[in-house]
């Protein structure tokens, strides 16, 4: 067959992914979008299939020769609780949820590659799409775990990607070993006695323990942890129950930690209680600390990384391929899936002028589309070559 014009497929996968970002939807709320997926899966002709994996989820498979091996590619669908800030005609038309960090074009780029590889195959064995609900809060990719992925729909190695604000267009990056961090999510809350706003010494208020207590935890990573390890605890809200004159009697002080390795994880939850017991008893109040665990680190197979370079060969100019030069400490939920076979996760240019991602501005670059779907495919024709 020949190859289809690669401008008519830019312009279906630009339609596509315009269709998606008007029309956002929150994690395990994805109805809409996984039918829009499903049903263009359908329509391209794969041999299976599959809604409701993990809740939201979807799952196709293309089947070509006899190979007895299967790559996985796999996309996220869901959106963000963020306010769009953009005159755009497929701007978000749903109110306080966008997709801001490009989940719509991830999945607009593996339907293309979907769609070519349905139309020329090229490889031996089987591709499984899989469209991923629930990225941002990490959970969906436990959830398709859970529903039996691994089992109903088996694979070897699973790759996936990113876009990246920053990086220009047709430039690709990764990297072996860490790339990306665990995220920790904890909860302080102080308690004491509030009161007269005139009359401090009369109770014991947790406005100012709750301020020193925000200070505090910033030495954690500074002068409790080896400046050989990559972290940061960052306080992101402080909340109190007092009023213009009136000290609060509770403070809640959440955040999130970033790390690479379960040692460096623990050890910041460690200090933090001692901080907090500490500072709490300075200030006469009483700390209760919650530390919860969201994301895993992400690794990158070693070998499936050489893989990904030489399939970047296949797609991007020579001298916009690079080795990412340190990991970031972003977290995503792909992690979970490198626990059950060998992975790697790539970052693919957004273009230099690109909003921030989970910004109220961003939306993906269209221009990067064809390379996303052109890489999705060259990966599978390496790793299940003829």
């Amino acid at each position: 067959m020949a190859e289809r014009d690669p401008e008519t497929l830019k312009r279906e996968m630009t339609g596509w992914r315009r269709d998606l970002h008007a029309n956002p939807e929150f994690g395990f709320e994805e109805k809409r979008t996984a039918a829009f997926v499903a049903a263009k899966l359908r329509e391209f002709g794969l041999d299976d299939v599959t809604e409701g994996v993990g809740g939201t989820g979807v799952v196709g498979t293309l089947k070509r020769g006899s190979g007895n091996r299967a790559v996985a590619l796999r996309a996220d669908l869901d959106a963000l609780r963020i306010s769009e800030q953009s005159a755009a005609p497929y701007r978000s038309g749903n109110p306080g949820i966008m997709h801001a960090c490009g989940h719509d074009g991830h999945t607009a780029m593996l339907l293309g590659a979907a769609k070519l590889l349905a139309e020329e195959g090229g490889f031996d064995g089987t591709v499984r799409f899989i469209f991923q609900p629930a990225e941002e809060w990490g959970r969906g990719a436990l959830a398709m775990l859970a529903d039996g992925l691994m089992q109903r729909f088996p694979f070897d190695e699973i790759f996936g990607l990113h876009n990246m604000p920053g990086l220009p267009i047709g430039h690709f990056e990764t990297r072996a070993g860490p790339i990306m961090s665990a995220e920790d999510n904890f909860e302080i809350v102080l308690r004491g006695l509030g009161g007269h706003a005139a009359r401090p010494h009369s109770g014991n208020e947790t406005l100012v323990a709750a301020c020193a207590l925000v200070t505090n935890l910033q030495t954690i990573v500074s002068r409790r942890l080896s400046p050989a390890d990559i972290s940061v605890v960052s306080v992101t809200e402080l909340i109190t129950d007092g009023t213009r004159n009136a000290l609060p009697g509770l403070a809640r002080i959440l955040g999130d930690a970033r790390s690479f390795r379960p040692e460096v994880s623990a050890g910041i939850e460690r200090q933090m209680r001692i901080i907090a017991e500490g500072t709490a008893a300075a200030y006469n109040v009483a700390a209760e600390v919650k530390y919860s665990r969201e994301f895993v680190p992400l690794h990158n197979d070693a070998e499936l990384v050489d893989a990904a370079f030489a399939a970047a060969k296949d797609v991007f100019e020579p001298g916009n391929i690079a080795i990412a030069r340190e990991p970031m400490t972003a977290s995503e939920d792909f992690a979970r899936f490198l626990d059950h076979v060998p992975g790697c996760f790539v970052f693919l240019g957004n273009g230099e002028a690109s909003a921030p991602l989970h910004n109220p501005a961003y939306d993906f670059n269209d221009e990067g589309l064809l390379f996303g779907a052109n890489f999705h495919v060259a990966i599978a024709r390496r790793r299940l070559g003829i």
